[in-house]
């Protein structure tokens, strides 16, 4: 049977998902009768609720006799661990672009591995029947890509295909009526060249990916390069370091795939996208050979994090009370589980045996991790992030930098513009595509976006779309403004009684509401000014002759903040930190005790006079 192998490329939410589930729709993957949710390769809670796809999935359709081997890509940034070591088992990409928004900063990220890479793009420009869309304008702006990522002469000439992914049609020529997606199909069958299949020689394949099944252990994913794979055969597992000895293992199992399912197989041949069992002690970017010849691929170079944060156990006066998993060495395990497949993170042990420092590449990297913990049963705290600094040829200190795209409402220009100045942004182009938007492209500080989504969601009331990729290390951009309010702590341990929210609703954006638990130094709000309140959100009404508790009920308060994990880790300062338990979010000062960060501040006050 003829193979190809291609990956499915695309920036956050331009319907690569659900094209995908078209797909395997019209290439009878799926019973007529079978009920399949939508998207249904976004099968990790978190991606169907983000509405994004985190990891990597492997899918594959059989169309007139040729298999398609599909690998769905992340779209976003903080996943290019994930990206990188996909693209190592295929051999062409979709792209798909979104016929109204064009390409964004994430198209870009992806499309240049792939270019750098030599796989035979096809461009999918999706969503052509949503209203303004313009799919020859985006057409032109793809081909500015490609040239300006320095596209060989045969990438430049690659097919491009309009279609509907949610109808699933498509068509080659906006002329012609659209039909259902046979034209995708045969582009991808007559351009994407079929994979190297040197079926005679010893086995070969590099680990691309590593899977985990209750029953089988860690299943090793990759595609064989050479020779062929076959159940009970003993092969060799060569380490990362040449100088470290190989280790042996027995392929127990071994499965191809077909629709969604795994299927399992007695052996497969060089070109085809496998998944091994029984490979106890396989790492990502392994090579496994034949005992005798044992050649080693080239491994996955993944780009390095740029933003830690410190993990730590749950200290607070609520510890233990949500979480199943709240010690030391349980949080210090999953850490370093989390290693075995999620390649772009590190964690490393620090000088206090409840702390760790835990770097990605971002902020969504990191809160997908929290995310996933928390759901698991896990207690623990959360610093706020840093960004990791390199130091240049010369000896200077250099931070990352980000590629910041924004859409806005140009009524809310002037807003977006001004906010940006003070946090170091330099402004690359500003265009305007039209329908009312104004895009703007922004070289920025990492440190610069840190708490800065909330901010640019208030000023274009909530109608601005801001998206950002990391772009390269440069010089350090000096000191920051922080944030320009300060927090409401809480000064007494209890439950939160709405008289006391009623008078501090005037002065301040609350976090928390009546019924609620609290304890001395838990943040309960945003101050309208610089500097902390102290505050006592558990204070009752005094009862007299005159007035009665009834009139309690009539207190209006507003909805309080809702606190995600990105939001609270953009607001926090560096004397602050997130509780993160299973029910809960809460905000809190590393230092409880309202006395002692009184002391505090009266020192380091001193420290500055003195200094």
């Amino acid at each position: 049977m003829e193979i190809r192998n291609i990956a499915i490329i695309a920036h956050v939410d331009h319907g690569k998902t659900t094209l995908v589930d078209k797909m395997l729709r019209q290439a009878g993957a799926f019973r007529d009768n079978q009920i399949v949710q939508e998207r249904v390769m976004d099968s990790n809670p978190l991606e169907r609720e983000r509405g994004i796809t985190i990891l990597a999935k492997n899918t594959a359709v059989s169309w007139h006799g040729t298999k398609i081997n599909i690998v769905d890509t992340p779209g976003h940034a903080d996943f290019g661990g994930e990206v990188e070591r996909i693209l190592r088992m295929v051999d062409g990409v979709l792209l798909v672009v979104d016929a109204f928004d064009g390409p964004m900063p994430q198209t870009r990220f992806v499309l240049r591995k792939a270019l750098a890479l030599g796989r035979t793009p096809i461009v999918v420009i999706n969503k052509i029947d949503r209203p303004g869309a313009d799919p020859l304008r985006v057409h032109d702006e793809v081909l500015d890509l490609f040239i300006e990522l320095e596209a060989d002469e045969a990438q430049l000439d690659a097919p491009v295909v309009y279609v509907s992914a949610r109808d699933g049609v498509s068509t080659m020529d906006l002329d012609t009526p659209l039909q259902d997606l046979t034209p995708l199909f045969e582009t991808i069958v007559d351009n994407v060249p079929p994979p190297p299949h040197e079926t005679d020689g010893p086995f070969q394949m590099l680990v691309s990916t590593i899977d985990h099944s209750p029953y089988l252990g860690r299943l090793a994913i990759g595609r064989i390069e050479r020779g062929k794979g076959r159940v009970g055969e003993v092969i060799s597992l060569l380490p990362l370091d040449p100088n470290e000895k190989a280790e042996q293992a027995r392929i127990t199992k071994l499965f191809t795939f077909q629709g969604l399912d795994r299927v399992e197989v007695q052996e497969a041949s060089a070109g085809e996208i496998v998944a091994l069992a029984g490979l106890e002690g396989v790492e990502i970017g392994l090579t496994l050979t034949d005992l005798e010849h044992q050649d080693r691929l080239a491994g996955i170079a993944v780009e390095e994090p740029t933003i830690s944060v410190d993990f730590m156990v749950n200290n607070s006066p609520f510890a233990g009370q949500d979480g199943k998993f709240v010690t030391s060495r349980q949080v210090r395990e999953r850490l370093y589980k989390e290693l075995e497949r999620n390649v772009a993170l590190r964690v490393e042990d620090t000088e206090a045996t409840d702390t760790w420092t835990v770097s990605g590449r971002g902020e969504l990297h990191l809160t997908i991790l929290m995310e996933t913990m928390r759901r698991e049963g896990y207690e623990f705290q959360v610093s706020r992030p840093r960004v990791i600094t390199r130091e240049g040829p010369n000896g200077e200190r250099l931070e990352p930098y980000e590629e910041l795209s924004i859409d806005v409402p140009e009524a809310f220009l002037g807003n977006v513009i001004e906010k940006l100045g003070p946090r170091r942004g330099e402004m690359i182009e500003m265009k305007n595509p039209g329908q009312g938007l104004v895009r703007l492209l922004y070289r920025i500080p990492a440190r610069g976006l840190f708490g800065y989504r909330s901010e640019f969601l208030t000023d274009t009331r909530g109608t601005g779309i801001m998206h950002h990729r990391f772009l390269d290390y440069g010089p350090w951009a000096g000191p920051l403004a922080g944030r320009s309010r300060g927090s409401l702590v809480s000064m007494e341990h209890g439950t939160i009684v709405a008289f006391a929210l009623a008078n501090l609703q005037e002065r301040s954006t609350l976090f928390v509401q009546p019924g609620d638990s609290v304890y001395e130094g838990m943040i309960v709000g945003e101050n309208a000014r610089p500097g902390d309140m102290d505050v006592n959100p558990t204070k009752e009404k005094k009862l007299t002759n005159m007035r009665s508790k009834a009139s309690d009920e009539n207190i209006q308060l507003e909805p309080p903040r809702e606190l995600t994990l990105e939001a609270a880790l953009e607001y926090i300062e560096d004397d602050e930190l997130i509780e993160i338990t299973p029910r809960n979010i809460r905000l809190r000062k590393r230092f409880l005790s309202t006395s002692d960060r009184k002391r505090l501040s009266r020192e380091a006050k001193r420290e500055r006079a003195s200094g």
